[in-house]
């Protein structure tokens, strides 16, 4: 049986993935079956666990995510491991207001699947009063279990000492204590990190941090802290395939999918013929359906309008199956992309919507999206449950009809959104999984 702890923190920016990876690098240095798995939307941190396990890392939201299929995926995740590493997003309590573990916070998983928490700590500017906010989050919710800190941004021994001392008067166990170093920083640009595919030396950054987990982590406290993973096996997908042969964009402009789709659509029976629109290739003629995952289309805006065969390719296909694009994907599905710098690139042309990146407007948040006609995800009226996160906007919208309405998280009306034109479709939001009350 698989066992099972939770890397979280008060805030972003606490140093969660640096510890995480560190920890899972070391771990399977060590020779440990180790997985990971990041709390709510994100494509970016999933990637990094995965080089440092060699297995892919799944997304686990309570909020999007009807409970049987939480623990399924769960299962998923941990499935022939001896020991699943989930890391939170934002701070361990973050939430939406929805029904009892149902708001998307990391501390909804702890609960559930019975993940205690390593809680990560940046204590610069601070010393005993670290203890103050530890005792705070081990007492917030009796449901969750705080196994101890890992103490970070830690200037000194002395600095070392006075927050251990206080920490100990608190009935708290100190798992680790690491040093200011600007060294491990991953860098980073508008959606979060850099991509893992994109890190010009990661497997030297995973061993240094393996090396880090070494120096600075009581790793045997903290894999003895973990407990068996609360996690029942179950049928079903978070999205049905939307073909038999799914050809899917898969490069540097198109990397944001999530790999719980890519489990459930093989494990149901269908292929996965992965294409890169950077190299000029268009989707494989013998697949029925194609996907257009997210990314970062601005960045590589005009490669994609020369790739004349991608776009003949593609506009060919469209026309007799379906092509469905998510946030970059839909960028490219319009007439036009606006670059950072304000140049406007011609793309496939396919939806008659143009979009910038240069006049940016930051969109975040969850959103359950109620398809307006029949499409690849599934009949009209079907909801689905997701998110939005991207900087461009739409500057022309078109004359396509829309693709869905959209409401927030919290149930409010956003109003239509995207567009779909024969077998195209296409939104800014992702698709985490169909919705059932």
């Amino acid at each position: 049986m698989t066992a099972g702890l939770m890397i979280a923190a008060p805030r972003s920016g606490s140093g969660k993935t640096t510890v995480t990876l560190a920890l899972l690098a070391a771990l399977r240095r060590r020779g440990v079956s180790v997985r990971a798995a990041k709390s709510g939307p994100d494509y970016i941190d999933p990637a990094f666990h995965a080089a440092a396990t060699g297995h892919p890392s799944l997304n686990l939201d309570s909020w999007a995510m009807p409970p049987p299929l939480l623990g399924a995926i769960a299962a998923e995740a941990s499935r022939d491991a001896e020991l699943l590493i989930v890391e939170s997003a934002m701070g361990l309590f973050d939430g939406i207001a929805a029904a009892p573990g149902r708001s998307g916070a990391p501390a909804d998983l702890a609960a559930i699947l019975g993940l205690p928490v390593v809680l990560v700590l940046d204590v610069s500017g601070q010393s005993q009063s670290a203890a103050a906010v530890a005792r705070g989050f081990a007492l917030h919710d009796p449901r969750v279990r705080i196994a101890g800190v890992v103490l970070n941004q830690v200037a000194s021994d002395r600095h070392h000492a006075g927050v251990a001392a206080a920490m100990g008067a608190a009935g708290i166990q100190v798992l680790g204590s690491i040093r200011r170093d600007a060294t491990i920083a991953l860098p980073e640009r508008h959606l979060g990190l850099v991509q893992a595919g994109e890190h010009p030396s990661l497997p030297a950054l995973l061993g240094r941090l393996a090396d880090l987990a070494e120096q600075s982590l009581d790793i045997a406290a903290i894999s003895a802290a973990s407990q068996v993973l609360n996690a029942t096996s179950g049928s079903g997908a978070a999205l049905p395939p939307p073909g038999q042969r799914i050809a899917l964009a898969r490069d540097a402009a198109f990397s944001f999918i999530y790999a719980h789709h890519l489990a459930a659509w093989r494990k149901a029976g269908a292929e996965i013929i992965a294409f890169s629109p950077l190299a000029d290739e268009a989707p494989d003629p013998s697949c029925d359906a194609c996907w257009l995952p997210g990314g970062y289309p601005e960045l590589h805006a005009g490669r994609l309008a020369a790739a004349t065969r991608f776009q003949a390719g593609l506009g060919v296909f469209s026309q007799t199956r379906p092509v469905h694009g998510e946030c970059g994907g839909f960028m490219v599905l319009g007439r036009s992309l606006q670059d950072g710098e304000g140049t406007d690139h011609a793309m496939t042309g396919l939806l008659g919507h143009s979009t910038s990146f240069a006049r940016r407007r930051l969109n975040l948040g969850y959103r359950e999206a109620t398809l307006t006609a029949a499409g690849i995800l599934g009949p009209a009226g079907t909801v689905l449950r997701g998110h939005e996160f991207h900087y461009a906007r739409v500057t022309d919208a078109g004359h396509d009809a829309p693709f869905c309405t959209l409401a927030d998280g919290l149930g409010r009306d956003l109003g239509l959104a995207g567009a779909r034109r024969g077998l195209v479709s296409g939104s800014f939001f992702h698709a985490i999984a169909r919705f059932f009350p």
